[in-house]
């Protein structure tokens, strides 16, 4: 399968997952642009103002906040209690990376700052990579967990 294959696959998932919103396929139909194509330029000025810094921090923490916050309200009205221990645990990585870049101004030492945050942030909240969990069990659990009474080892995948 030759990359333009690939390519015209994901485009055709991504249009097909975007049908299932009526008001996509309303806008669609009054402006005359694929709605696939008008998502994938609103995601690429997204992340063109994050590369720039222009609006880095506000739009880095919208996608640290909003997008997650969404899945966490879902993750508390499901029955299951998987999904609650993958959000717990990035509300508890993301609220690490936080305190640590308001206690060191690493925006002011690392170019494109908000650019690599923005990854991160991506990969911390996509239950596809896992990144809390591996942030959580390789940092914070190993340090953390002396100090409270009745810590026992969790295991994050299990709980998955």
């Amino acid at each position: 399968m030759s990359f333009q294959d690939k390519v015209q696959g994901t485009i055709s998932q991504i249009d097909k997952e975007l049908s299932k919103y009526p008001t996509l396929n309303n806008l669609e139909k009054q402006s005359s642009v694929p709605k696939v194509y008008a998502f994938l330029g609103i995601i690429a000025f997204y992340f063109f103002f994050i590369f720039f810094n222009i609006g880095g921090q506000l739009l880095t923490n919208l996608a640290g906040f909003v997008i997650p916050g969404y899945y966490s309200l879902e993750a508390l009205f499901s029955s299951g209690k998987t999904d609650d221990t993958q959000w717990l645990t990035y509300w508890v990585v993301f609220a690490f990376l936080t305190v640590f870049e308001s206690l060191f101004t690493v925006v002011y030492w690392f170019p494109f700052y908000y650019t690599f945050k923005f990854i991160f942030v991506l990969w911390l909240a996509l239950p596809a990579t896992g990144g809390a969990q591996v942030i959580f069990r390789s940092f914070i659990q190993p340090v953390f967990s002396r100090y409270f009474s009745g810590a026992r080892k969790v295991d994050t995948d299990k709980a998955l």
